[in-house]
């Protein structure tokens, strides 16, 4: 099976969405499908519109001799009206993967009116859908007014590699000295870091550290803005901003960590919530999304509103000062994980899909 992937910018991109995407082609590429990345520039919403009316990309994914063609929902307003034109004429399936849809995600911008519009029209040109949660693929059913054939291929989290054991976690709970708190999250608005860091800021200083992953280039105005808060609050020496790291770094500071936190506005899942979760860390999560399919309050871990610094310094107080609360916690984490489904099992759902699109789209040319 020769499959097509269409995507934004790098697939290397260090994200939850395009890690999920090179793990599904891996996973094809592994059952000896051949696989084929088509990469479109990250430019402004209008911008990505504009590309409906390139001829150089009408005539390069119609020339491409694809049994189906992937499409990161993301890329919807570059592929909105693209895809009734190629249906007619490439005549393979169309297959998108739903990680987040913009219209769940709560921005105000003179552009959501059109957005959420444009989004509805992609949804309906394509065949089938893979949903990274159930929560995901409600909300297509929400915004679309009805089912979208497809399949819920939950990301996995057995990726690391590594795992601590249970003696581990204990050991690492017992240990006395400050509450170490970590978020592996790209340092931008959606993640919620100001409020982590105002909410950590109710804390004795002495009582806890955070450690943050994740890129800071990817808007380096909200970076300094971050920045200017953890100085104006005096917190430099209790935070360190760490940029990207490799995946072998991640392992490492889940490994030592107390809690992982990521009170992002909106997640819809939160594969960073499970990588944790393996490593024995309660999580402290956004309620907005599906994180709650992987994380039952009080048990694995705690949600919070969007922006809501009193229930996130509860929590950590909380977490820092009853250190048999968080094994317990951590335990139960380590425990879900581990009846979490593989990657492999979760993608090769996703491969039943793709290849009974293929058959019957055969059956249908003859």
């Amino acid at each position: 099976m020769r499959v097509g992937l269409v995507i934004f910018g790098s697939l290397e991109t260090r994200t939850g969405g395009y890690l999920y995407d090179r793990r599904l082609l891996d996973h094809l590429g592994s059952r000896g499908d051949q696989t084929h990345v088509v990469s479109l520039p990250v430019r402004t919403y209008l911008r990505h519109l504009a590309d409906n009316f390139s001829p150089s990309l009408a005539s390069r994914l119609a020339g491409e001799r694809f049994d189906v063609l992937l499409q990161d929902e993301l890329n919807h307003p570059s592929l909105v009206m693209l895809n009734r034109w190629l249906k007619a004429r490439a005549g393979y399936p169309i297959v998108t993967l739903v990680h987040l849809l913009r219209s769940s995600e709560p921005r105000a911008s003179p552009l959501r009116r059109v957005s959420v519009a444009v989004e509805r029209r992609y949804l309906a040109t394509v065949d089938a859908a893979v949903f990274n949660c159930e929560t995901t693929r409600e909300a297509v059913e929400r915004l679309l007014g009805h089912a979208l054939p497809g399949v819920v291929a939950y990301p996995g989290c057995d990726h690391m590699g590594m795992q601590i054991s249970a003696a581990e976690v204990t050991a690492r709970a017992r240990v006395t000295g400050p509450l170490r708190v970590l978020s592996v999250a790209n340092v931008v608005p959606g993640k919620g870091l100001h409020v982590l860091v105002a909410a950590l800021d109710r804390l004795p200083a002495e009582s806890w550290r955070l450690t943050v992953a994740g890129s800071l280039t990817m808007d380096r105005a909200y970076v300094n803005r971050l920045q200017g808060l953890i100085g104006h609050l005096g917190l430099v020496a209790n935070v360190n901003l760490l940029g990207s790291v490799p995946h072998h770094r991640i392992a490492d500071l889940l490994s030592r960590n107390h809690v992982l936190a990521v009170p992002s506005s909106y997640e819809a899942l939160g594969i960073a919530y499970l990588e944790a979760m393996r490593f024995g860390l309660p999580v402290i999560a956004t309620s907005a999304g599906g994180a709650h399919e992987v994380v039952d309050e009080g048990r694995e871990g705690f949600f919070v509103a969007p922006g809501d610094v009193d229930a996130l310094s509860g929590h950590l107080r909380l977490l820092g000062a009853d250190r048999e609360l968080l094994l317990r916690m951590g335990l139960a984490a380590r425990r879900r994980a581990e009846r979490h489904p593989t990657w492999e099992e979760s993608f090769e759902r996703a491969r039943d899909l793709l290849c009974s699109l293929v058959a019957s789209h055969q059956r249908h040319r003859r």
